[in-house]
Formats: C-alpha cells, sequence, structure tokens
C-alpha cells in the first residue's frame, strides 16, 4: 500500500531512526508499503523515514543488486578510497537533484526481514544509493553533503518549483 511521503524541511528527516527489534509480519508489510511508496514516488530507494517512521529499514531496487532487496539495520563495515560523484535526489524532494561525491565501493552488514544477518560488497551505483540511505537513517538528509553554497541555491530553487 502506497503510503504518505514526508517532505522536505520536515524534522523528522533529521532523526536518527531506531533499530528494527522485531522481525515478524507488520515489518514485512511495512517493507512492502515501502516498496509501493518508492515505486509511486517514483525512486530507486527508500527508507522508513520517508514515511514518517523512524526505524532502520531501507529498500531498493536497482539491476545492480538483482531488482528489490530490503535491508534492515544496514551499517556500512568499510569503505574504498576511491571515490565517486553521481546525481542525488531524494523523495522527500521531487525534482531537486545535484552531484554528490562518496566513496565508490563498501562493505556492508545487515539483516533480512527474517532477521538473519548478511554481508555484501557494494560498488558504483548501488553503494551510492546504500550510503545515500544510511545517512537518511542516520539523520543526515543528503543536502547536508552539499556545500553551503550548492545547498541554499539548490533549496530557494526547489521551494520556488513547490
Amino acid at each position: 500500500m502506497k503510503r504518505d511521503l514526508v517532505y522536505f524541511p520536515d524534522n523528522r528527516l533529521t532523526v536518527p531512526c531506531a533499530p528494527v527489534t522485531q522481525f515478524d509480519a507488520s515489518l514485512k508489510a511495512l517493507a512492502d508499503d515501502l516498496y509501493d511508496t518508492m515505486r509511486a514516488a517514483p525512486g530507486v530507494g527508500i527508507t522508513a523515514a520517508h514515511i514518517g517512521i523512524p526505524l532502520r529499514v531501507v529498500v531498493l531496487e536497482l539491476p545492480e543488486i538483482g531488482g528489490r532487496h530490503d535491508y534492515i539495520n544496514p551499517e556500512v563495515l568499510s569503505h574504498s578510497v576511491e571515490t565517486t560523484s553521481h546525481t542525488e535526489g531524494s523523495v522527500s524532494m521531487p525534482g531537486a537533484t545535484e552531484t554528490v561525491t562518496r566513496p565508490a565501493s563498501i562493505r556492508l552488514r545487515y539483516q533480512d526481514l527474517d532477521g538473519q544477518v548478511h554481508e555484501r560488497a557494494m560498488d558504483g551505483f548501488a553503494a551510492i544509493c546504500m550510503q545515500h540511505e544510511i545517512d537518511q537513517l542516520n539523520g543526515i538528509f543528503w543536502l547536508q553533503r552539499l556545500s553551503r553554497l550548492k545547498r541554499e541555491r539548490l533549496v530557494k530553487q526547489w521551494k520556488k518549483n513547490r
């Protein structure tokens, strides 16, 4: 079921999310709702924070990772020194994009919807998307990764377009 998105500058986008401790049917339903909401936005990644629920849940859908994957309590274990730059945006700030530089690859630990722990290497666009979503789980909205000048210009343009 598609849920309502939380839009910038809502303060709920700056709150660190709590770890998931209950792996049950309601978690699976939340992940499905996130997926439906992300597809409708449209987007390639979403967190529970984007719908106002402060839990560490990420849903990504990328060909690079084989389609839809749900990540519960994800954390970056390590990252490359090498960086890459890519245009980013957010379902919570539709139409606004800017180039962000991040580590080119990461090693990730997360749980699946049943609570099983996994580790996975990610690189390229998948690594960028995951870092973007983990930032959101940590209460870091993607704009904070921009220079003050770029951030102010983007926010001003976004508010004008709204």
